[in-house]
C-alpha cells in the first residue's frame, strides 16, 4: 500500500519504511508524527480524495533536524566591469520515516509547521520594552534575555541590579519611565 502526502507545498508518494527529507517541521527527534493532507491511497483498491481522503493519516517518525545541500547561485555580468557574486542557501529540512499508513479512523492532529522565533516581547506576560525612550528592539531582545520582559522587573532594578546586567546598559531613565508605565 502506497499514499501520496502533501506537506511543505510538496507532494510525496510513500510506502511504510521509507525515510524523506520534508520541509522543516516543529518536532524533535524520536518524535511521532501524522499528517493528514492525504491526496491519494493507492494498493489493491485505489482511492483518490477530492482534494483529500477522509480520515486517512500517514504516521512518521521523525530521525532528524537537518540542512540540505548547499545551492549556489552564480551571477556574472557580460561587459565591462566583470563583476562577480556568489550567494548560497542551505535549506532546513527534517528527516521522517514513514511508520504506517492508516486508511480510514485517523485522528485530526495535523503536523507543527516549522516554529518561527517569536519575540519575546510578544510571550504572555510581558510589556513591549520598546516603549522606553531609547529602546529599539535590538535592545528590548537584549533586555529580553537577560530575564528583563516587563515594566514591573525593570522599574524594581536597584543600582546593583543594573550594575549586574552585562547584555546591555540600562539607563536610570529606563527605570523611571518604566515606574510610570506599570502603574498603567
Amino acid at each position: 500500500m502506497f499514499a501520496v502526502l502533501k506537506t511543505g507545498g510538496k507532494q510525496y508518494k510513500v510506502q511504510a519504511g521509507d525515510i524523506l527529507r520534508v520541509e522543516k517541521l516543529a518536532a524533535d527527534a524520536g518524535d511521532t508524527i501524522q499528517f493528514d493532507e492525504i491526496l491519494m491511497l493507492g494498493g489493491d483498491a485505489p482511492v483518490v480524495g477530492a482534494p483529500l481522503v477522509d480520515g486517512a493519516a500517514v504516521k512518521a517518525e521523525v530521525i532528524d533536524q537537518i540542512k540540505g545541500e548547499k545551492l549556489i547561485n552564480f551571477v556574472k555580468r557580460r561587459r565591462k566591469h566583470s563583476s562577480k557574486r556568489t550567494k548560497g542557501h542551505r535549506q532546513k529540512l527534517t528527516l521522517v520515516r514513514i511508520t504506517e499508513i492508516l486508511a480510514s479512523g485517523a485522528t485530526k492532529a495535523a503536523p507543527k509547521a516549522a516554529a518561527k522565533a517569536a519575540p519575546a516581547a510578544e510571550a504572555a506576560g510581558s510589556d513591549d520594552l520598546t516603549q522606553l525612550t531609547g529602546v529599539g528592539p535590538a535592545a528590548a531582545k537584549k533586555l529580553n534575555e537577560a530575564g528583563l520582559t516587563s515594566f514591573a522587573q525593570i522599574a524594581a532594578l536597584s543600582e546593583d541590579g543594573i550594575a549586574a546586567i552585562e547584555a546591555v546598559k540600562v539607563k536610570p531613565e529606563w527605570v523611571e519611565q518604566a515606574k510610570e508605565l506599570a502603574k498603567g
